[in-house]
């Protein structure tokens, strides 16, 4: 497993993460996953259309990881 998969939610011993860096790692995880897409690609244009998406993967992956 990638190790931008390990504590998404950035809590350490000494508390929550911040805003940014909880987005700092969201992006990390949507990077590795775009990059497992499109390494297993044929298509030219898949990583710009992956590249467009960033930000929608990492806003998704954020709400997954909200507590209610």
């Amino acid at each position: 497993m990638s190790e931008h998969f390990k504590n998404l939610r950035g809590d350490t011993p000494f508390g929550a993460a911040s805003p940014e860096g909880k987005r700092e790692l969201a992006v990390a995880a949507a990077l590795t996953l775009i990059q497992s897409k499109v390494l297993n690609s044929a298509s030219s244009g898949q990583l710009q259309t992956e590249m467009n998406n960033l930000s929608k993967y990492a806003d998704q992956i954020q709400a997954a990881l909200e507590v209610v």
